[in-house]
């Protein structure tokens, strides 16, 4: 059925300024603090401040900075030092590509001594928001505690949870999510965004997280969660939702 062209109208109108306020700020503001200051800082007096962290142990265009963010006590992000715009940054999908959310998932330490105790790692989230759920146009990881309602759905749905995509029997935040079992080995090895078996095109519309997890056996792993930007459902792609942003 085709809908009617002012409906189109007024969710564009919609989308548009949600969009904006989302985009509210410099939107080069990470990447000017980690191209123009950590990582000069880094390199001329070893010191990565004002990150918490600069790797560049295989050059700029293979590391990556690990910064707290202004939000939240517990809140870090992991940040290419290469320019990559976001998620739909086809170098993301190379096979040479750098494990950015395995780094992530190491950086998740930062988190834990911001809580000042040691954390399950069900307690633990990463999350890459979509372009149409971002403020920023450098590629950066949410390292951060799962709020706790997203950490018991997890852990009471475990079972349904397989090791290809399939969508979620219970909303997390709000939205209906795909999701996919995998080992911490693997996930050392694999490449998540190349994972989502999506084209660079439409890269843009997805949100990616991985929740720490362990498994029926007692093997760690993660869940890996999917969703896309939705105009009709007013989705931005905003995994980080499901992040509490504090380990309260």
């Amino acid at each position: 059925m085709k809908r009617p062209r002012y409906l189109l109208a007024a969710c564009a109108l919609i989308w548009a300024i949600a969009g904006s306020a989302c985009h509210s700020g410099d939107p080069d503001a990470l990447w000017k603090i980690v191209h123009q200051s950590c990582v000069p800082d880094q390199q001329q007096h070893d010191d990565p401040d004002p990150c918490a962290l600069v790797d560049l142990a295989h050059g700029e265009a293979q590391g990556y900075a690990v910064l707290k963010d202004r939000n939240g006590p517990t809140q870090f992000l992991l940040i290419p030092t290469a320019p990559l715009s976001g998620i739909e940054s086809p170098a993301l999908l190379a096979a040479d590509a750098p494990p950015y959310f395995a780094e992530a998932w190491q950086a998740r330490s930062f988190v834990e001594r911001a809580a000042q105790r040691s954390l399950p790692r069900e307690a633990l989230g990463l999350a890459v928001n979509s372009r149409y759920g971002r403020s920023q146009n450098q590629l950066h990881i949410h390292i951060d505690c799962l709020k706790p309602e997203v950490r018991e759905a997890l852990h009471a749905h475990l079972g349904e949870v397989g090791e290809h995509w399939a969508l979620l029997d219970v909303p997390l935040a709000g939205r209906r999510y795909r999701a996919m079992r995998i080992s911490e080995a693997a996930f050392d090895r694999a490449n998540p965004f190349a994972l989502l078996g999506e084209a660079p095109v439409g890269m843009a519309r997805h949100t990616l997280v991985a929740a720490g997890a362990t498994f029926e056996d007692q093997t760690p792993g993660f869940i890996l969660l999917d969703d896309s930007a939705d105009l009709w459902r007013l989705d931005r792609g905003h995994g980080e939702d499901l992040q509490s942003h504090s380990c309260s």
